[in-house]
């Protein structure tokens, strides 16, 4: 695991926060009906299939950073090869794959650097990555990623605290591949 990882996490956890049971966030509406909520980013929905079992308004507000860190490693990290992108474009591409599913992250970068957008990170697309500008490849993955939020019906409600949001890993994603 390379030493990005834990400060792609730190930075994720600033940006998402603590506890919310927002009735506007499509997030917080589980499949069965159960209204729901999320704790440091992590929606109930995701957190129960995570622990196979479903949870409690209070087991939501009760999860820790050492809850949480494995499943953001498993599922979003290691979803889009964290270890295996430059710094910087790794956290760029995490802080997406926890937002809007490492899926669309991946076809995002896929698209940014012309590789084949499938949605899953392999050797095209690390060879592309190593290949291009990162500088230029920052600002066309935060131009892609915000014009994917905007067409979001929920862009009204929340769109200013993304934009904000999306500017800030920018921002810190080329600050780490300066480095």
């Amino acid at each position: 695991m390379k030493s990005t990882w834990h400060l792609a996490f730190e930075h994720l956890l600033q940006s998402e926060g603590g506890f919310t049971d927002d009735p506007r966030d499509p997030g917080n509406k589980l499949p069965d009906g159960r209204p729901g909520s999320t704790n440091l980013g992590v929606t109930q929905a995701v957190w129960e299939q995570h622990i196979g079992r479903q949870v409690t308004h209070d087991e939501m507000k009760a999860l820790t950073t050492d809850d949480v860190n494995p499943l953001y490693k498993k599922q979003y990290w290691d979803s889009i090869r964290g270890d295996d992108l430059p710094a910087g474009i790794d956290y760029l591409v995490f802080d997406m794959a926890v937002n809007s599913g490492p899926g669309r992250a991946a076809m995002t970068l896929q698209k940014c650097v012309g590789a084949k957008p499938d949605g899953a990170i392999g050797p095209a697309t690390l060879a592309a990555v190593s290949n291009a500008n990162l500088d230029k490849l920052i600002d066309d993955y935060t131009q892609a990623r915000l014009e994917f939020m905007r067409s979001l019906p929920t862009w009204q409600t929340f769109g200013r605290g993304w934009e904000r949001r999306v500017k800030e890993v920018a921002e810190l994603s080329d600050s780490l591949v300066q480095v």
